[in-house]
Order: C-alpha cells, then structure tokens, then sequence
C-alpha cells in the first residue's frame, strides 16, 4: 500500500522529535500499522533551519495553511500549541478532509466540543494522546483499556514542573521561589511559568480526562483550579510530620449527584503510590468498578516522550484509514449520540478532609474558641498539634474528617476574623484515594 503521507504543523521540541522518531523506526511503525508513514510537508517559522534537519524531498514553508491544503497530505498534525491560529489550522484540515493528530490540551480543552463534532460530521478522526501526560498512554487505556469499567474517580500528578517543585521543596527544604528558580535553571520551568503554578495547564489535561471517564462535553470553564504559588516550606514539613505528602493533583470523580472537577495541591497519604512519585515525572491513578485502582507512570514532557505518543496515534489513524467511519473509536470514548449531561459539582458540595494552618495568639482559650467555631459549621477535628512561633504566638495545624467544602469556607471566614488569629488560613484539602 502506498504510504500515508503526513503534514507536520510545527517543529519545535515535539515536532522535530516526532520527524526523528518516524525516521529513526521507521521499519517498527510499518510492520505496526501496515503501511510506512512519510512526512511530505512541514509549516514552520525557520524554514531554513528545518528545511536542514528533514532534507530536500520533504516540502517547508512558514504557510501552515499551504501544508493543511496540500492535496497528498492524510493527516495533519498539529504541534503549534495555544487556541489561536491552531484552532484555525485544525478547523480548516478537518474541512479539507484530513483526520487530524494533535498534542494540544489548551485547544482540546476549550474548543475539543467543536472540533469533535465537525471531524465526527465529516467521518474524520481527532487523535490526541499526546495532550495528556506525554508519553503515558493514558488516553488509550480510558478510551479501550478500561472500557469495561464504570469509572468511579481518575487522580493524576500530569504536571511535571509543579511536581518537580514540590520535590525539591520536600528534599532540600527550599522555599517556593527557591525551588522554582531551581526548576527554571534546569528547564523544567519556562520563563512565564503561570500556566503550570497556578494549575491551568493540569486543568486543561484534567477536563479531557474527565470526558473520557464519564462521557461527558469537555468543560474546562467548570474546572476548579488553584495552583502550588502559596504553599510555604512549613505546609511540606508539617504534612510529611502528619504522614502525608503534597501534590498538585488533577481530581474527578462520580458522585451521585454530579461530577466533581478540580485541581489544586493536594495531601495524600505516604504509602499511596502517587506520593512516591517525584522529580519532574508524571502519574495517573485510575478507578474503575471492575479493575479496582490502576495506576499509569512515565514521562509527562520531553521531546521523545511526547514524540512517542504522537506517532502511535499516527499508527492508529493509519490502521482505521481505510474503515468505515463507524469503526473508528470515538475521541472521547462513548459514542456522541450517548454523551451524558451530568452536571459539574459546584465546589461548595465536594466532600473532603481538611488541613488547616494558622497563627495565633499564644494564650489560654485559643483553642477551645476555635473548636467551637469548627463544630458550629459540622467539622469534626481528627488530629491537630501546635508549634511555637515568636514569644506571643503558636502555629496550630489541623486535619479534620470529611466535611462539605462550603461549610469550611463559612467556618474559616468565621475565623480569620477572630482577634486573636494573626495570620491568613492556610487550607488544603486531604485524599485517601482509596
């Protein structure tokens, strides 16, 4: 059979890598998919650099838009990144007729809805594992592995840099802004590093994550996020005292009255798989009713590991060229006809226990008054220790059971305003993933 040809939107770090990787095993990928798969046009801004690095038979141009209309190309694939001029590119390569490989959580998680269902109209596939945790193939076992299973909640660490940070933070005892000047030294941090500290990049990866476990639109506006920018050394050191351990995770789960949608610094117990996970890697927890837990490790960023999960989509596509629309796997996992409108918890519902940090005066009563206040709003106190601090003021730290999300927040705006507390509330919730 005559070889799939492929349009390269994008040569950066992914795309000069997915280009090596069809390259360099390229004889493995023909045996896999049944047929060579050939890179014939490549949309870059350097085109003279590329043009150097993929020779003189493969087409470059810095007009994307030349490549997405090229009458030869199968597949486009889009590595540009962002919701700009990528969702223009892969809105028209779908109009030509052209299934379509992308690595692009931003794109997926604001316009996926849109792109499903005009590839869906067309009888075209949207291949994205890449998206989501690199090189793990996490996409594929939700999508097929797992297809068997009722899934009851996904927990995943699938941002590198903030967990390379927590790392260092717990290792070496840094600050935050010493550990993520430490992360941005090694590369590991961009210069802007916002969209991994304040959660927004997990967030994207997470609303696609939940669509493949519930069958549900992708919906990152409902996505809570908050991110690691105000955790201090002391919240790493009293939660491994506690024996806990913190991440920034990406958590949805099914509950009976709607979906739970949030990401933010978490505290999970030491002995669960996930808190061993460290440095700038990347994990993902998955619980189905009839497999139990199952858990998914690697490389989340990086050339080759990312590489690696555009070119099996490839392979996939490849494999489904010739079938009828009808057998393609459906992107999301459940058929669109059967897509399901559960609704998105609103924060102030989700149940969970609590850690809370705050500094107050050093006398009698303190105590008892914030006990009170914590059993008015039906927060029940699991543990708690105190540390001094200065001369005339204590650290008290608490782990509470579980309890609704609102009602800490009514309780903690209670007690910031109390005279004696001298210091803004520090709370995290706490997950057994069990």
């Amino acid at each position: 059979m005559s070889p799939v040809k492929v349009g390269l939107l994008g040569f950066g770090v992914v795309g000069g890598g997915t280009f090596k990787v069809l390259v360099r095993n390229a004889e493995e990928i023909a045996r896999r998919a049944g047929r060579k798969i050939e890179v014939v046009a490549v949309g870059a801004l350097n085109v003279d650099a590329v043009r150097q690095e993929v020779g003189d038979n493969v087409l470059v141009t810095s007009d994307a838009f030349e490549v997405v209309r090229h009458p030869d190309i199968d597949v486009v694939v889009e590595l540009i990144g962002g919701d700009g001029i990528a969702r223009e590119l892969v809105n028209e390569a779908i109009a030509q007729g052209k299934h379509v490989v992308t690595a692009n959580k931003a794109l997926l998680a604001k316009h996926g809805n849109e792109i499903f269902a005009a590839a869906q109209a067309k009888g075209l596939m949207v291949a994205f594992e890449a998206a989501v945790a690199g090189g793990i193939p996490i996409i594929k076992a939700i999508r097929e592995g797992l297809s068997a299973n009722r899934i009851q909640w996904v927990a995943g660490i699938i941002n590198g840099t903030t967990n390379y940070i927590l790392s260092e933070m717990r290792f070496k005892g840094l600050s935050f802004n010493e550990a993520l000047a430490d992360a941005q030294r090694l590369g590991y941090a961009e210069a802007d590093p916002t969209f991994d500290i304040e959660g927004v990049d997990a967030a994207h990866k997470l609303s696609l994550l939940a669509s493949l476990a519930f069958g549900i639109p992708v919906q990152f506006s409902k996505v809570h996020i908050e991110g690691i920018t105000g955790l201090a050394k002391e919240d790493i050191e009293h939660a491994e005292r506690l024996g806990y351990r913190i991440k920034l995770l990406g958590i949805t789960r099914r509950c009976e009255n709607g979906i739970e949608l949030r990401v933010h610094p978490t505290l999970i117990p030491a002995e669960r798989l996930l808190s061993s996970v460290e440095g700038a890697m990347n994990a993902v927890q998955v619980y189905g009713d009839m497999v139990g837990p199952t858990l998914y490790y690697g490389q989340g960023a990086g050339e080759l590991p990312t590489a690696s999960a555009v070119v099996a989509d490839l392979v996939d596509v490849t494999r489904l060229l010739l079938a009828d629309p009808g057998h393609h796997v459906p992107p999301l996992a459940f058929q669109p006809g059967a897509m399901a409108d559960t609704p998105i918890l609103s924060m102030d519902d989700v149940v969970s226990s609590y850690y809370l940090r705050l500094r107050v005066d050093d006398r009698p009563g303190v105590l008892a008054d914030l006990a009170r206040v914590l059993a008015d709003h039906q927060i029940s106190i699991g543990s708690m220790f105190q540390e001094p601090h200065g001369p005339d003021d204590a650290d008290i730290i608490f782990l509470s059971h579980q309890a609704r999300e609102g009602n800490v927040n009514r309780a903690l705006e209670e007690i910031q305003a109390l005279p004696f507390v001298k210091s803004h509330v520090t709370r995290l919730r706490v997950e057994s993933l069990q």
